[in-house]
């Protein structure tokens, strides 16, 4: 097994493919279920917001649980728990179809089912995330966490539009379906690979690590923002301008993001992580800003390409930083805290911004991101200050 620096994108592919199943599971719906739960169910955009973002309380939660089962038993039990969780997840979501006649009902299996898959993404993610860095190396951690980003907006960049084919085709029972299917498929893969035991040593108290970590997240969390209101209200918002072809936006944000992650992937190491996070986010503003004044579906595409862009390196680039912070025994802790402030961002933008959404109208969400994420650049630029002052450029 890989322990070096030479190891390729193939092996470390190997690992994150359970983050790219996750993650295909939870884009699957996504372009799906606001209009499902505000069309047709006939619940407001708030609640529109909240099905597809409530996912991210059990993530929150799940996470540190996720972090203390890779760094202790091992990540490969972690992915076994995250991708019995999201076959799970299918399973209610085909109950939940089957309740539609009874909607209060349906409504609590498609919470279920969200919730499940929040845990689902919280364990797989972070195991194989973690797997990955243990099998390649330290040294590779940029490398994996980037692999492991292409894999997961691949995920969401397939899921999207294959979702709204099979939902047109076949009905919304039929990614439940596809779910189970793949996710089962997924536990026989991680079954027969070989576990990374985990190394000895001591282990930080879990609030320290999230002392260390949290800057860095809260950063995140403000430069995920213009990711989440895309993939929570994109379609709401084409519906509102009578526009076809929202899921197409997801799309162009998956391409542009992974684009970006294989052209750019060695400039973290190139130039430190703080100096590729403000670029990135300098970028990713002006894909905000480009979608707060659209005005025809061209544009829209070209903000969101342009959001990917721009937002494909903050995570690894903030994340390099936070984790070497703490010693190796923990990163996998430090490693879903860090996540945890990506999860909290997803929670919190659907019923804030549909909040939004209900005082100002579907393009003010766009400017509130952009606000946000301008904060996240602030703070960066703060961290880097700070990581010159004390030594660790």
């Amino acid at each position: 097994m890989p322990t070096r620096s030479a190891a390729d994108a193939g092996q470390i592919l190997t690992f994150t493919y359970f983050s790219f199943v996750c993650y295909l599971c939870i884009g699957l719906p996504l372009a799906i279920l606001p209009e499902y739960v505000h069309l047709r169910m006939g619940y407001s955009a708030v609640l529109a917001g909240l099905v597809v973002s409530i996912q991210y309380i059990a993530t929150f939660l799940s996470r540190p649980w996720a972090g203390r089962i890779s760094d202790r038993q091992g990540a490969k039990l972690s992915v076994l728990w995250g991708m019995g969780a999201c076959t799970a997840s299918g399973f209610l979501l085909l109950a939940a179809v089957g309740l539609h006649s009874i909607p209060w009902l349906s409504f609590a299996g498609l919470v279920a089912s969200r919730l499940a898959l929040g845990v689902g993404e919280s364990l797989g993610s972070t195991g194989a995330t973690l797997w990955g860095i243990s099998a390649a190396g330290h040294e590779n951690t940029a490398k994996v966490i980037s692999y492991n980003g292409v894999s997961t907006y691949g995920g969401l960049a397939l899921g999207a539009p294959l979702g709204v084919v099979l939902e047109n085709a076949w009905g919304l029972s039929s990614i439940g379906l596809l779910t189970i299917a793949l996710c089962g498929i997924s536990i026989a893969i991680a079954a027969r690979k070989s576990p990374v035991t985990p190394g000895p040593g001591t282990h930080l108290p879990f609030p320290h690590v999230v002392g260390r970590v949290a800057p860095y997240g809260i950063a995140l969390a403000l430069g995920g923002v213009g990711y989440s209101v895309l993939a929570t209200f994109v379609t709401l918002f084409y519906a509102s301008r009578h526009w076809n072809g929202a899921a197409l936006c997801l799309t162009a944000f998956g391409l542009a993001f992974i684009g970006a992650r294989l052209l750019f992937i060695h400039t973290i190491g190139r130039y430190g992580g703080f100096q590729v996070c403000m670029v990135c986010l300098g970028v990713e503003s002006a894909g905000v800003l480009l979608l707060w004044s659209a005005h025809s579906p061209w544009m829209a595409l070209a903000g969101a390409a342009l959001t990917g862009f721009g937002h494909s390196l903050v995570f690894p680039a903030l994340g390099v930083e936070a984790v070497w912070r703490v010693s190796s025994e923990s990163r996998g802790t430090a490693l879903s805290v860090y996540t945890v402030f990506a999860d909290l961002s997803f929670f919190m933008v659907g019923p804030v911004a549909g909040a939004v959404i209900g005082a100002f109208g579907y393009r003010s969400v766009f400017l509130f991101a952009l606000i946000c994420v301008l904060g996240s650049l602030g703070i960066a630029a703060v961290l880097f200050q700070r990581s010159k002052t004390a030594g660790f450029e």
